[in-house]
């Protein structure tokens, strides 16, 4: 079967929905949305791990345009999150506008018709304009373990969560300390009857500020849509505040240092403990993580700290890279996402017939973070340097969607067939992020992390400077950087 559609936008979470809303709302039906699984929500609807929750207030981390008055805690927990995005789907009519369990296998620039044709697990879609909206958080990383298939008892990743498992009173290692293994592990820490858990490295942890929002305080939001604003706009300026840190600024480094080794000390009252914890990098060079939770269920008495990654496993005993070795039940992997080579770019084959992965041999790359020179008439939202680790990434979604309308409307008004990015362009925006990004936390903090190629030692995946700076740099289509042509080579 064949499809035909100006527009197709791949993924159905929060910047595939938000795309297909605002196209709605600006009055545009040229659209289809395919999804490889069978609803809305992304990541969250893939992950459903016990005590998952998002890191940043739920009212910043919602649409603008569709505030919530209803979420019922400070951070609220993540299936809360997923009926908010199914909400939204419904309410703005968008359903019938996706194509469920339908995975993009591949999708390739035809020059001589000037359009994507895009093969699918239900059939083929040819269309002007491809938009991915995959995100950062897609796929879960498995790392290559020795010896994981001679393993026992169960094993699987936090983003495919087995709820089938039974985990009360077993021996249950969790491998990894960042932002997933920090809600499971207290978690796991109530069920299990040992728990051991496998730290790389220590992660710097603050506290979490989360309550739950009174019923007056509901209503509140409810009957007054200017509350509502004035939550988002004190949450969002906060966390602009604490960007600060990551520019490696002495001033605001010690302010957060001193806040996250005290809520360390307070809750680890053992020296031997809290030295495993205590980070050996600088502060926000790695996610800063917040809980109240975690550092008394790692050291619980049923807990093990085992300050080295999974080295290895022999049947029912997993090894550190320490060689201590822990009889186990259950394996689970914390160990976070494909983000830094997304899957989709080996999926993807622009002019030339390479694909995006291939063509990114250095790290990924995109003028304004959104298009690419060699592959037309696309446009990759949550692509490079758009990740945050200080706010909402929503607000960054908006700002790329507005961007696409307004490269939507420029390509209708002038007649445009065919819209790429110039190479000369593409190379100066990277070149001016490169130079931003020198003497931040992230290159000079001392640490290895997943903002940083490291085929390239570039900052590919974060973006290097505020999040409004953002918005007010690439929330505009820019007609300057473009090449665009209104006529395809078949003519």
């Amino acid at each position: 079967m064949t499809t035909e559609t100006p527009i197709l936008i791949v993924g159905a979470g929060f910047a595939g929905i938000g795309m297909g809303i605002r196209l709605r709302q600006t009055g545009r039906e040229d659209f289809l949305i395919i999804e490889r699984a069978d609803d809305v929500g992304g990541t969250w609807r893939d992950n459903h791990y016990p005590g998952i929750a998002c890191d940043v207030p739920s009212h910043l981390y919602s649409y603008s345009y569709l505030p919530n008055p209803d979420w019922s805690r400070v951070f609220s927990p993540g299936g809360e999150i997923q009926a908010y995005i199914q909400k939204c789907a419904r309410d703005e009519g968008l359903m019938d506008k996706i194509h469920f369990g339908t995975d993009m296998l591949s999708s390739v620039w035809d020059a001589e018709a000037g359009r994507w044709v895009v093969e699918t697990s239900k059939g083929t879609y040819l269309a002007r304009i491809l938009i991915t909206g995959t995100g950062h958080l897609a796929d879960g990383h498995m790392p290559d373990i020795e010896g994981l298939d001679s393993f026992t008892g169960e094993v699987f990743h936090s983003a495919a969560w087995n709820h089938e498992v039974p985990l009360e009173g077993k021996r249950i290692g969790v491998v990894g300390s960042g932002a997933s293994a920090i809600q499971i592990v207290p978690e796991m820490q109530k069920l299990a009857s040992e728990l051991v858990v496998f730290q790389r490295s220590a992660p710097y942890m603050i506290p979490r500020p989360d309550r739950a929002f009174t019923a007056g305080e509901r209503r509140m939001y409810q009957r007054d849509p200017e509350a509502v604003e004035a939550i988002r706009s004190e949450i969002f300026w906060s966390g602009e505040y604490n960007f600060a840190q990551r520019r490696n600024i002495p001033r605001f480094l010690e302010e957060a240092k001193t806040m996250a080794l005290g809520h360390l000390a307070a809750q680890v009252p053992d020296a031997a403990m809290r030295a495993k914890l205590t980070p050996d990098y600088e502060i926000g060079c790695k996610r800063l993580l917040i809980s109240n939770t975690y550092f008394p269920a790692v050291t619980a008495p049923n807990a093990t700290l085992e300050t080295s990654a999974l080295a290895r496993v022999d049947g029912a005993t997993a090894y550190g890279a320490s060689g201590n070795g822990y009889a186990l039940d259950v394996l689970v992997f914390a160990t976070g996402f494909e983000a830094v080579r997304p899957p989709f770019a080996k999926r993807i084959f622009g002019a030339e017939g390479i694909s995006l992965d291939d063509h990114w041999t250095q790290g990924m790359q995109a003028y304004d973070s959104i298009a690419v020179h060699g592959y037309p008439n696309l446009f990759i939202i949550n692509g490079p340097n758009t990740g945050l680790g200080h706010n909402s990434i929503v607000y960054i979604i908006e700002a790329q969607v507005d961007y696409i309308l307004g490269a939507l409307d420029a390509l209708e008004t002038g007649g445009v067939a065919v819209i790429e990015a110039r190479q000369d362009a593409e190379d100066d925006y990277m070149d001016r992020l490169h130079g931003r990004s020198q003497g931040t936390v992230w290159l000079a903090g001392g640490c290895k992390s997943w903002y940083v190629d490291q085929r390239s030692g570039r900052l590919t995946l974060i973006w290097p400077d505020f999040a409004h700076s953002f918005r007010d740099e690439n929330g505009t289509f820019h007609p300057e950087g473009y090449d665009m042509t209104n006529h395809v080579a078949a003519e």
